[in-house]
This record gives C-alpha cells, structure tokens and sequence, in this order.
C-alpha cells in the first residue's frame, strides 16, 4: 500500500506479491505499470526487491529484472564474491527501510546450497559502512522517499537513532566496521 501509494503515478510502478522467486517486471507498454514481484508475501522479500528498485537507474528500469543476469544458490566462491560486491548497497537500503518499519532485518549471502559467504565479516562490515554513509549523506531520492514514508508510518522517527545503534552492533560486531 505505502509503495503503491507512492510511486504508482510518478514513476508508474506498483509492488506485488508473487511466489517463488522475486523479479521486476518493466511495463509491457507506454500506459503500462511496471511490477516489482516480491516473493511469497514475505515482508523482507518486498523490502529487499523496494531497494533494488530504488537504486536502478532510469534505462534499467525498462528491463527485465534490471537487466542483471542471476545466478543461483549454490555459486561457486568467485560468483559469490561477485554476488556480495554487489548486494552492498541494496542490503543497506533494505537495512535501513527495515528499521524504519520497526522490522528485523537478517543480513543475506544468499548461497544455502554453496560454500556460504566469500568472507561475510567484510560483506558486514560493507553493509555497515553503505548504510551508515546513506544516514549521513542521504539515500537516492526514491529510497529517501520511501524510507521517510516508513517512518512516518510505522511512527519510528524519534527512536530512530536509538534502533540504528542497537543493529548496527548485531549486524557488524564490534570490531567489524574498522576493518
């Protein structure tokens, strides 16, 4: 509702829930909407797939899954790497949105079915340093919208800083973001 309520007519996107598997799906035609898929109803999923498209630029929202090519769970140890350079900026955003809803968010590698993290200590430690960098320079405008639109929502502005500093130390212990 709070997606679709906010870029529906501006940027003619609307938020669904799918099934198995995430996907955005640009607009077939020029009075068209495009659909950002999230997986089972799951309210991570939608947070996580809200990030990716926030950070798309303009051209990539006019293909198919943004034009990146997937590959599975189950990746070798150098499509893993790959993989985690470049969910940095989405799982911050996600991060971020997450508290803003006054939800949990668990941090993802993604790799069940493969060797795990390439070095998930740096992969945090990343995440960490991106959403930090978001909170003191701002995030990309749709993002920013978004992300004040949780707030207000879930009503989590005052205690915000207050949640940042207890997550940030479960998500990157101590230690972690000096690296």
């Amino acid at each position: 509702m709070l997606f679709n309520d906010l870029f529906r007519e501006k940027h003619r996107t609307i938020l669904v829930k799918g099934s198995d598997e995430p996907e955005y799906l640009p607009a077939s035609d020029p009075d068209g909407l495009a659909r950002v898929v999230f997986a089972h109803g799951f309210f991570a999923s939608a947070l996580h797939e809200i990030a990716h498209w926030c950070l798309a630029g303009e051209y990539r929202r006019t293909l198919h899954d943004y034009g990146y090519w997937y590959c599975p769970d189950g990746r070798t140890p150098e499509q893993q790497q790959a993989f985690e350079s470049v969910e940095i900026k989405p799982q911050a955003v996600e991060w971020l949105f997450s508290l803003a809803a006054g939800s949990r968010f668990h941090i993802s590698v993604d790799n069940l079915a493969g060797d795990g993290a390439a070095d998930e200590r740096t992969f945090r430690a990343n995440v960490l340093k991106q959403a930090s960098h978001y909170l003191e320079h701002g995030l990309p405008a749709r993002a920013q919208a978004f992300f004040e639109t949780l707030r207000d929502f879930y009503k989590t502005s005052a205690r915000f800083a207050e949640y940042w500093n207890l997550d940030r130390v479960r998500i990157a212990p101590t230690g972690v973001e000096n690296d």
